[in-house]
């Protein structure tokens, strides 16, 4: 399930790696905002959706909750034992009668947040903290590849693309919420760098549902009020809605309606959420329905 994004972590992860290099020549806090950024964005919310849409079609699938101290002692593991290792931890959690829902979101999503909180009080370096969001992101493709979610098919599939903002280059945050749509029954596809033609293109070929903007960094809102209203001009569905994401627009949300966009979400999940209602209120074209 997570061959392709395991990947591009890997590539999430080289990259911060030079940049510790250049830490004691005044390059910290530039690591500093990367693992952050990494882990509020990028590695909560994958940990957080591999199951979240099956359990709101199963309430019952928590199963045994994890003690608090167990979940406490858990978070520092990442930082000393393999993922092999991690991953005997978590099966023992499970034989005693914990759900993978209850293992996402009260042990991995957790430990990934002590990590990035050790970062911030200097108790851990970056190398340490990367190598712990690696093996905790291995044990979450193992165990969710153990029990895929079961969704219902949407009768009539909806479809989206996602894209980086033309010109930016990092890329994972994308590959994640696409996938993240597609576990939940959408027909979804991912630009991978993009130039702002091949986006353009791409959206005149297919009459998508939604389109998504990612931004990994800032950029001035007229770029982005320009690039969205060049989105809607070329799409092959009139009635398109324009999602875009990123911490500029979480620190913003006005942004959205100031640069003609339809909605937002702090992650993908809630973008998932914001989506469908977006698409629920907008009628479908005969066009669509292809």
């Amino acid at each position: 399930m997570f061959g392709a994004g395991s990947a591009v972590l890997r590539g999430v992860i080289s990259a911060p790696l030079e940049r510790v290099r250049r830490r004691a020549s005044g390059a910290r806090e530039e690591s500093h905002d990367s693992v952050n950024a990494m882990i509020q964005g990028e590695i909560i919310p994958r940990l957080l959706m591999a199951h979240e849409a099956a359990q709101s079609h199963s309430k019952n699938k928590r199963g045994r909750p994890i003690d608090p101290a167990d979940a406490s002692r858990f978070a520092m593991l990442p930082l000393r034992l393999e993922a092999a290792s991690l991953l005997d931890e978590v099966d023992a959690f499970i034989a005693d009668g914990a759900s993978v829902e209850t293992i996402c979101l009260d042990l991995l999503a957790p430990a990934a947040r002590m990590l990035g909180e050790m970062w911030d009080r200097d108790e851990c370096d970056f190398i340490d903290v990367t190598m712990g969001l690696w093996r905790l992101q291995e044990v979450m493709r193992e165990i969710a590849a153990r029990s895929p979610a079961d969704l219902p098919s949407l009768k009539v599939p909806r479809s989206a693309l996602f894209s980086p903002m033309p010109g930016d280059v990092h890329t994972f945050g994308t590959m994640m919420i696409e996938e993240v749509f597609s576990r939940a029954g959408w027909h979804s596809e991912a630009l991978v760098k993009p130039e702002r033609r091949e986006l353009l293109d791409r959206l005149s070929q297919k009459p998508f549902d939604v389109v998504g903007l990612t931004l990994a960094r800032d950029c001035p809102g007229a770029a982005l009020a320009n690039i969205i209203k060049a989105m809607r001009n070329a799409s092959a569905n009139p009635r398109i809605a324009v999602l875009i994401g990123g911490r500029m627009i979480n620190d913003n949300p006005g942004m959205v309606e100031e640069v003609g966009a339809d909605g937002t979400g702090a992650d993908a999940l809630s973008a998932l959420q914001v989506a469908e209602a977006l698409v629920k209120a907008t009628p479908r074209s005969t066009q669509n329905l292809r």
